[in-house]
């Protein structure tokens, strides 16, 4: 099952590259989405908000898993061709690569031809924080940002629960992370009832984050720097993100190009001074963000190179076990 899951991976990666998710195709997140609204306007009020959050989770994690699960099961029923043709299509939708690096690309583009307003206009789609006031240097640190962090959130992290349980693992991810991005906010209207998400998504994250910073380095040459200090940034200020687990992307990258990530925000007016990522060894400029995106496809291949090689020792090692089982 292993190998399947891996081919799997593997195809639903090449359809994610060329296709991405085309705005006007379904999307199971959108779905996810209305049902966590759903629940959020009824469940969020009154008292035991915090249990109610429970129990939203548990509920649209059970859902989405058993729903797949339920497809997946039956194309293999049907050959494992369809088989592994349904989890390529359904786990192409739980990463955003394509779309992460377009996103991108919409800041960059005006950004290149000196429209401050329009790149801070496209950046705005994809960060939380004010933009009106943002000068170049500031707008890319928040598209690179944006690519550093969602690495491992929007593209490694569904594939490595991919091969721990198939599309009905991918899927329970990008609904977990969902979950998160909607109600997981440490403020007064959720920080009782995002509690479980938020606490969850950590978890979920735990892993394939470290994973991706290190890969992040193991694949790309730092440009400023030496290896040695390069991954002496990445694990000096990796934990200095208030996410257990963002830290990572942005201080590997941070290290990569020898620049200084994190700092002042704004959020409706509101500062905001996050942790410093990496040296400021040279200023942050727009070509920044290919070079971000550059990393970003490094990153994916040799991860996904890497569950392959983990996924093969891993069937090796469940086949001699079983072997000498019956012997």
């Amino acid at each position: 099952m292993i190998l399947y899951h891996l081919a799997a991976i593997t195809i639903a990666y090449i359809i994610d590259f060329f296709i991405g998710d085309p705005p006007n195709w379904p999307h199971p997140v959108r779905w996810i989405g209305m049902m966590i609204t759903f629940f959020e306007k009824r469940w969020n009020k009154g008292k035991s908000k915090q249990r109610k959050g429970v129990g939203m989770l548990l509920f649209i994690l059970l859902v989405v898993y058993f729903i797949v699960l339920t497809l997946v099961l039956g194309g293999y029923w049907l050959h494992p061709f369809v088989g592994v043709l349904v989890e390529s299509i359904i786990i192409s939708t739980t990463i955003a690569q394509k779309s992460l690096k377009g996103a991108s690309l919409e800041v960059y583009q005006p950004l290149m031809k000196g429209d401050l307003t329009e790149a801070r206009r496209k950046l705005s789609y994809i960060v939380g924080r004010d933009t009106t006031a943002l000068d170049e240097g500031e707008i890319a640190r928040g598209t690179i940002e944006t690519v550093a962090e969602n690495t491992s959130d929007g593209v490694t992290a569904p594939m490595f629960w991919a091969l721990i349980g198939g599309a009905p693992l991918a899927m329970v991810y990008r609904a977990t992370n969902t979950c998160d991005s909607m109600v997981g906010h440490m403020n007064e209207r959720y920080k009782e009832y995002g509690w479980a998400s938020a606490k969850w998504d950590d978890v979920m994250n735990w892993i394939p984050s470290r994973l991706t910073g290190i890969i992040m380095l193991l694949g790309k040459r730092p440009e400023r720097t030496g290896f040695r200090k390069a991954w002496s940034i990445l694990f000096r200020d990796a934990k200095k993100h208030p996410s257990p687990n963002s830290g990572w992307g942005e201080a590997a990258v941070a290290a990569i190009l020898g620049i200084q990530l994190g700092g002042i925000n704004y959020y409706k007016g509101i500062v905001s001074n996050r942790a410093k990522m990496g040296d400021p060894i040279q200023p942050i400029e727009a070509e920044h963000i290919l070079k971000a995106n550059s990393i970003l496809n490094k990153t994916v291949l040799l991860f996904l190179l890497l569950l392959w090689i983990g996924g093969m020792l891993l069937d090796l090692a469940v086949t001699w076990f079983e072997s000498s089982i019956f012997i």
